[in-house]
């Protein structure tokens, strides 16, 4: 365990991870020198119910082991670790994570598990450094097995909980206070709602607005490619500009008014009349739970939502929205990094995957220098 290699990150920029912006922030540590130096790391914490025959529900809940140096023999979540760190590093690759940390802990494996998914982001004030807790919560076949690994829990006290047992567990025993907020906030919930995923209460054969959020860092024809294929479909279509209030730094070079005019300009030019979109701000609120809700105040309702973002994905497929299958071509070409680091690097093909008319106004707006001016300086807020 001593030489993992975990995914590390600097107190001043955990709220970027609120908005999904999770690889360009993160940095490898060992984990005994990211605990030596109390340095910020990513967890997972995962929350497990399942549902009898009859209809009972239950509650996976792990006691710690008695040798744990935080927490021994404290009862706590169904399972945790800590996130390794990797490049490119996604929501995806943490859901991975979580699901090794619950095969390692109690041999659940990805063929008992019938929903598994995100459920909020949270910063613990660990002992021994802070740690922000990325969490999930999932539902397993009512007949799996529990194989609870001795290495790594007290055997002894992990296992199903009724709802009553679980509430009287909170209340008489130690209990972690981190996993006792979440387990009490499920006992408070509608569990067969927050599983069950049914689409929100739109009519399906009318699915006219269609949702694009993108931060268009810039706009290429990535983006081209994906609005072409929805106003296909007969759409009328909103676009969202996300991080829309940050602007002239290293990931984020051009200001919300300068997307704007990247997509207006880009539309005009392929005679896409102005009736059949209309375009957003939206500013990051670096508050995972509340995001959708954010959006929604600001975009109004929707039929379906097109991202390439597995983050944003994730939050509104939680809040029960459709998503669409993703529309890109040659993800690792078509991307605002991949075009910024061209044109940092003076490689004159980033010009063939932007619209002519998006390189005229980043040259009206200096943009080239602006790019250039903050990767010399390496400035990632």
């Amino acid at each position: 365990m001593d030489d993992e290699v975990l995914a590390c990150i600097d107190k001043t920029n955990v709220k970027y991870l609120h908005s999904g912006q999770i690889s360009k922030y993160i940095f490898p540590k060992s984990r005994i020198q990211a605990h030596k130096e109390k340095i910020p790391h990513l967890i997972v914490r995962v929350f497990i119910i399942t549902k009898t025959k009859e209809g009972k529900i239950l509650f996976l809940v792990q006691r710690r082991g008695r040798y744990k140096k935080s927490f021994p023999d404290y009862y706590t979540d169904s399972a945790s670790g800590h996130i390794l760190y990797k490049k490119k590093i996604n929501l995806n690759d943490i859901k991975n994570n979580a699901l090794r940390e619950l095969n390692e802990e109690f041999g659940i494996n990805r063929d008992n598990i019938k929903k598994f998914h995100f459920y909020d982001l949270k910063t613990e004030d660990d002992k021994l450094s802070l740690e922000i807790a990325y969490i999930f919560i999932g539902m397993v076949n009512n007949n799996v097995e529990l194989r609870p690994n001795p290495e790594e829990l007290e055997i002894n006290g992990s296992t199903f909980y009724s709802r009553s047992e679980l509430e009287r567990l909170i209340k008489s025993n130690n209990f972690v206070d981190y996993s006792k907020e979440i387990w009490q906030e499920l006992l408070n919930s509608n569990l067969d709602l927050i599983f069950k995923n049914q689409i929100k209460s739109r009519k399906k054969e009318n699915k006219k607005i269609a949702l694009f959020i993108g931060r268009f860092q810039p706009l290429h024809h990535g983006h081209i490619h994906v609005i072409y294929e929805m106003l296909k479909k007969g759409k009328f279509l909103k676009i969202g500009i996300g991080s829309s209030q940050i602007s002239h730094t290293i990931n984020n070079p051009f200001s919300k008014e300068e997307r704007k005019q990247f997509i207006e300009a880009a539309l005009k030019k392929r005679s896409i009349p102005t009736e059949k979109f209309n375009i957003y701000y939206i500013p990051d609120i670096f508050n995972a739970q509340n995001w959708v809700n954010h959006v929604i105040s600001i975009v109004g309702q929707f039929d379906i939502l097109y991202s390439n973002s597995y983050w944003v994905e994730e939050l509104f497929k939680n809040n029960n929205y459709e998503i669409s299958k993703k529309t890109t071509i040659f993800k690792n070409k078509y991307n605002g990094k991949n075009i910024r680091n061209l044109i940092n690097n003076e490689k004159k093909e980033w010009r063939l995957l932007v619209p002519n008319e998006v390189i005229s106004l980043i040259q009206k707006f200096n943009g080239i220098n602006r790019i250039q001016n903050y990767m010399k300086k390496g400035e990632i807020p």
